[in-house]
Parts: C-alpha cells; sequence; structure tokens
C-alpha cells in the first residue's frame, strides 16, 4: 500500500524529503514516489500518455465522472468496492492495525469502444486521490512499444516504459498479443517484465491488461505468474441498442448537432435489429463516432446544394437521409 500523507504534511522541497528521512518521518522508498510528482519521469515517447490533470480534483468528482459513463453498470461497482477497501485499509493503519496488502493490478476484457481507456484513465486519477498512486497519469501502450528486435532489446524497451509510467497507470491494451509468437518470441521477454514489474513495484504502478475476452482467456493460460498477480477482471460488456444511442446523443452535442426524430427513431431500429450481431471489430461507441462522422459529411453535401438561406437549425440537425447508405466505415 502507498505511503499516505495528510494533506498538511506533505513535504515540499528535495531538502525536506532529505530532512524527513534523516527524521524517521518518511521511508526512503515512499520517498520515491514523492520525488516523482516534481521530477517526473524520462524515457522515450512511447505509446500515449495522458499527464496527470494539473486541476485538482476529488475522489467524488472522479466516481461522478464514472458514473456519467453510459452503461458499465458492473464496472462502477467494482471500482466502488476498490474505493472502499482501499480507505478502510488505510483507517486501519492509521489506528495501527493490520492492514490487508492486496494486489489491485487488473485485467481488463471487451471489444474495441466499450470504454476501457476512459475507465482505466479515471482509475489513475482515483487512486492519485486515495493517495495510492502519487501521479494518476496514464501510459496506454501495445506489443509494438515493449518487444524489441534482438536479445536484450525487448527488457530494456519495456523497461523504459514501465519507467514512464511509473506513479501512474500502465495500459497495455491487446496484451494477448505478447505471448503469440511462441516460446522463441521476444514478447516472451516483455511478458516475464511486467509480471515482475507487479511485484517490484507494486506500491508505485498499476498494471492493466487488456483484450478480447476469448483472446485474453488464452493468454492467461500462458505465463503462470499471470493469474495470480491479476487477480481483478472486469468485463467491460457491448453497449445495448439504448446505450449506443445515448452515446450518440452526448457525442453530437459536444458538437452543436441534434439528431431529428425520425433520425433517432431510425438509429435506434438499427442498432436493436443488430444488437449482438457486430463483427467484434465494430467498436461499439467507435463505430457509433463512425455513423455520426459518415452523417455530418452526407449532411454537409445535403446543405450545400440547397440554394436558400440555411438557419442554425438546418445546420444543427441531421436526418435520417444523411444516414441512409452509409455504413460507417
Amino acid at each position: 500500500m502507498a505511503y499516505v500523507f495528510s494533506p498538511e504534511s506533505i513535504p515540499t522541497s528535495p531538502e525536506e524529503v532529505l530532512s524527513w528521512i534523516q527524521a524517521g518521518r518518511l521511508a526512503p522508498g515512499a520517498a520515491v514516489g514523492v520525488l516523482s510528482q516534481w521530477t517526473g519521469s524520462a524515457g522515450a515517447a512511447v505509446g500515449r500518455e495522458y499527464p496527470e490533470s494539473a486541476k485538482e480534483t476529488s475522489v467524488d468528482a472522479v466516481l461522478d465522472d464514472l458514473k456519467a459513463l453510459v452503461g458499465l453498470g458492473d464496472i462502477k461497482r467494482v471500482v466502488g468496492d476498490i474505493r472502499a477497501f482501499v480507505e478502510i485499509q488505510r483507517l486501519r493503519d492509521e489506528m495501527g492495525l493490520v492492514h490487508t496488502p492486496q494486489s489491485l493490478h487488473m485485467i481488463f476484457t471487451g471489444a474495441p469502444g466499450t470504454g476501457k481507456t476512459t475507465v482505466a484513465r479515471l482509475l489513475g486519477q482515483l487512486f492519485k486521490c486515495l493517495q495510492v498512486l502519487p501521479k494518476g497519469h496514464l501510459v496506454e501502450v501495445e506489443r509494438a512499444d515493449l518487444v524489441g528486435e534482438y536479445i536484450g532489446h525487448t527488457a530494456q524497451k519495456t523497461r523504459d516504459v514501465i519507467k514512464r509510467a511509473l506513479g501512474g497507470v500502465l495500459f497495455v491494451d491487446e496484451a494477448y498479443a505478447l505471448a503469440r509468437g511462441g516460446e522463441k518470441d521476444f514478447g516472451k521477454e516483455a511478458i516475464d517484465t511486467l509480471v515482475a514489474t507487479t511485484e517490484n513495484h507494486r506500491e508505485e504502478l498499476l498494471v492493466i491488461l487488456a483484450g478480447y475476452p476469448d483472446e485474453m482467456a488464452w493468454f492467461l493460460e500462458t505465463n503462470p505468474g499471470l493469474l495470480s498477480r491479476f487477480p481483478i477482471r472486469l468485463e467491460f460488456k457491448d453497449y445495448t441498442a439504448t446505450d449506443l444511442v445515448h452515446i450518440a446523443r452526448h457525442m453530437l452535442r459536444e458538437r452543436d448537432y441534434t439528431l431529428s426524430g425520425d433520425a433517432e427513431i431510425n438509429l435506434f431500429t438499427l442498432l436493436n435489429h443488430n444488437e449482438g450481431h457486430w463483427h467484434k471489430n465494430a467498436g461499439n461507441a467507435r463505430m457509433v463516432r463512425n455513423l455520426l462522422e459518415h452523417a455530418i459529411r452526407r449532411q454537409a453535401v445535403r446543405l450545400h446544394a440547397r440554394q436558400i438561406p440555411l438557419s442554425r437549425h438546418d445546420l444543427m440537425t441531421l436526418s435520417w437521409t444523411d444516414f441512409e447508405g452509409g455504413s460507417g466505415d
């Protein structure tokens, strides 16, 4: 469990950190997490990094952002359980009771576009607010960011990525790709390095492995250490047609567009008819975004061809004719 400070008792400079260590007020291991808040971590620009927010937030604010996401009922419940566990263990620690350390590394399973990266980013923010992680930023990588081209290269690449992620969340998307090359593939070296990291840096890093359910089930069987070191499994189910229409409304509202009555009814009918039958690469929310972007382009063509002045309503409204004939690809 991360070293916990009260807001009124945090060292404010490297010199003060040193004096706290000498006075026995701060463990050397915890000092690393404090110093990383000022110095950051070096490394090559690999993968995608979502920096910690400069805006101060709170546990409740992060959970409100989570609750605002469409669907994900089971995910929200588990995150609430994790929050309760962390806070109770902290209170037990403060009162001198034995606290139960628990690995919080996670497996996310689900199709693309079901909210995995968004939830990972919110978890980083939540754990920063709970003082479990000092920074809470998210570093998102895939096989190419971890696997090298010659012996010894992979371990170094993986360690460089881990160094950038320390203090926050390391999100490995399509993690099963690391094991697809067999025993002699360099991906195995990346897996071994990640497994070691979950123990060596368990107090300053959250590792999340993500991918399709079937492929991730196979992947977990390829390395005995994965099952025990990633005890929290979150399943991101495909959105329902109702969920997807809510997502579409939200996406359009952000762009100052809206659906006409016939467009909303027909969009729901289309999504409902195909519910459970989308190709696994369709992407759920991403698929909806593609449909909307296609409709916005068709609306522009339709409006541009008109010879009369356009109103604000005309510019904002998507009709079903803007969707018809579009695959969303």
